[in-house]
């Protein structure tokens, strides 16, 4: 039976005490959250779904609130459900290299725990202040050091989640080697929080690299700077980072001041600037080793301590800092083979300018994973058809295994866009699932698959 959204907040009130039940202060694409909910434990987690699923309530699942951005406009928000309180570490094994976190953990959290024992996980995830455990598996989030480590997917080896009949369910394990049963990982990770909400995660972790190093060279032509790619990916070297800057996108490697007009434009004059883009590969070993690089790559631009941290901390929260500046940027997470990566980033440049717009990228140039800020020129402010038009283009340009997601955009040009993915049965596929795990729709409704 549907209720009233005013009085979900009651409703949850005999789940998770008064204490931790408020009237939220959450507002996605213009819409208010009715309350917010910080459940402080999975089985919490999973009775908050189960009533919530029975009195027809739209429930969003938060961590950081990093990525809410994402996804079309939902017409009802009626609760937000919060991980915060979901946020002790489980387990901690040096010697096995695994931990347990809860999903309401920041990664600042975790990495200062895993670094008294002089390791890490290679999340290098936006803003890790703010971006939880959680939240970074529901998004499938990544930053530089995916180049060498991998994704999420590859070193999450036990997830535990709670579902919207009201069970809390575990897949994988607390070992490295676990095979048995369906694995439930793949499926919850990068999910967006509309298959079941993740409560806590397993993780291999890896020993800290001692010292790096990061060696910048710099080409005033794109087809220059994958030459040095190929190169650099053809010899023994075997870096942790290799990351591609387009001429604009230096600008946006430090946080700036929100401007003060939420629709902020770039000047006209900048895509008139000498264009040189920057290859910057980051290195780690012993003085040896180091030098090594040096004299393979025969780099003159070197960075390292602090202004290293600093440089690589900029690309991570690079989309951050371009929507902090231009609230009616729109961004793209491109996934293209290495060899397409010179058609996707000429593709990207070609349609911005096309449609009065210009493109900031960096990305993981060695296994082709971009991201792509199409901001708005001040020539003139974009209809919501020229983000589509150019999302449209770049989607065009690239090969039939890639994709394309628009990460987030104006909100005028939301209704207009869908799910792309690598094959044509995807979205189906998606659609089928979400229907077998949250057949009442439940979560985050309204927001994909329209």
């Amino acid at each position: 039976m549907a209720v009233a959204a005013e009085n979900a907040q009651e409703l949850m009130t005999g789940i998770v005490g008064a204490d931790n039940v408020r009237e939220s202060a959450v507002e996605l694409d213009g819409v208010r959250a009715g309350c917010e909910v910080m459940p402080g434990s999975p089985e919490e987690a999973a009775a908050v779904l189960r009533l919530a699923a029975e009195h027809g309530l739209n429930v969003v699942p938060a961590g950081g609130m990093t990525k809410q951005g994402f996804g079309h406009v939902m017409p009802q928000i009626d609760v937000i459900l919060s991980t915060r309180r979901l946020n002790n570490v489980i387990f901690c094994d040096p010697g096995d290299l695994t931990v347990g976190i809860g999903a309401g953990a920041t990664i600042a959290q975790v990495q200062e725990t895993l670094a008294a024992h002089g390791q890490f996980l290679p999340f290098s995830a936006m803003q890790p202040q703010r971006a939880t455990i959680g939240g970074v598996l529901a998004a499938n989030a990544h930053g530089p050091l995916k180049h060498f480590y991998g994704g999420v997917r590859d070193y999450c080896i036990g997830i535990e989640f709670a579902t919207t009949d009201g069970k809390v369910v575990n897949g994988g394990g607390r070992v490295v080697k676990n095979v048995a049963g369906f694995d439930l990982m793949k499926l919850l990770i990068g999910s967006h929080g509309t298959l079941g909400v993740i409560t806590s995660v397993n993780f291999k972790v890896f020993p800290a690299p001692r010292q790096t190093c990061t060696f910048v060279a710099r080409f005033a032509e794109l087809r220059e700077a994958i030459e040095f790619r190929n190169r650099a990916m053809r010899s023994v070297l075997t870096p942790i980072c290799v990351e591609i800057l387009s001429p604009q996108a230096p600008e946006y490697l430090a946080a700036a001041a929100p401007a003060r007009d939420p629709d902020t434009y770039a000047p006209a004059s900048r895509v008139e600037r000498r264009q040189e883009w920057r290859l910057c590969v980051r290195a780690s070993g012993s003085d040896r080793v180091l030098q090594r690089y040096k004299t393979e790559l025969a780099c003159t631009e070197e960075l390292s301590g602090e202004e290293e941290v600093k440089f690589w901390a900029g690309i991570a929260d690079f989309e951050a800092n371009v929507m902090a500046r231009h609230h009616n940027a729109m961004i793209l997470h491109l996934s293209t083979p290495a060899n397409g990566v010179q058609r996707a980033l000429e593709a990207a440049q070609r349609a911005a300018l096309d449609n009065s717009c210009t493109a900031a990228i960096v990305g993981r140039v060695g296994v082709g994973a971009l991201v792509v800020a199409v901001i708005p020129l001040a020539i003139g402010p974009p209809s919501a058809m020229h983000y589509v038009n150019a999302a449209s283009a770049i989607r065009a340009a690239l090969p039939k295994d890639a994709s394309a997601i628009v990460a987030r955009c104006p909100t005028e040009a939301k209704q207009h866009f869908e799910v792309w993915g690598s094959t044509p049965t995807d979205l189906e596929m998606m659609r089928r699932v979400r229907a077998a795990m949250d057949p009442k729709g439940t979560l985050n409704r309204g927001r994909f698959l329209v």
